[in-house]
């Protein structure tokens, strides 16, 4: 019977491509299903035989390690560089999204604190 192995709803390509890449190298049975055109199916990479379950998972977790070593030491080497970019960057470069965020936080908060001062006057 099959059995799940490695979900892929909001995984990056280049990891779910790493994960195929290293199935394939350790000869491990696997098939793919995908989220489908309105995105209401179960994407994920699926085990043909269970008894390569253990094998399988092992291999994920050690690659995920490396991957998260890896993505922040690029991380930390960007901003060593000086070439991280920033939170005013960031807000420089698209603006509107935080004009609209700060609007709306305004807006929630006034119609939260509105009857409470109310009741003061």
């Amino acid at each position: 019977m099959a059995k799940i192995l490695f979900k892929l709803r909001q995984v990056p390509d280049d990891e779910a491509d790493d994960v195929r890449q290293l199935l394939d190298r350790h000869a491990i049975d696997w098939y793919e299903t995908e989220a489908g055109r309105f995105q209401i199916s179960f994407p994920a990479i699926w085990l043909r035989n269970e008894s390569q379950e253990e094998q399988a998972r092992s291999l994920i977790e050690e690659y995920q390690a490396e991957r998260v070593e890896r993505i922040r030491s690029e991380r930390q080497a960007r901003i060593d560089n000086g070439e991280a970019e920033t939170f005013t960057q960031r807000i420089a470069s698209n603006p509107v999204p935080m004009i609209l965020s700060v609007l709306a936080i305004t807006f929630i908060l006034f119609i939260s604190i509105k009857p409470f001062v109310a009741l003061i006057k």
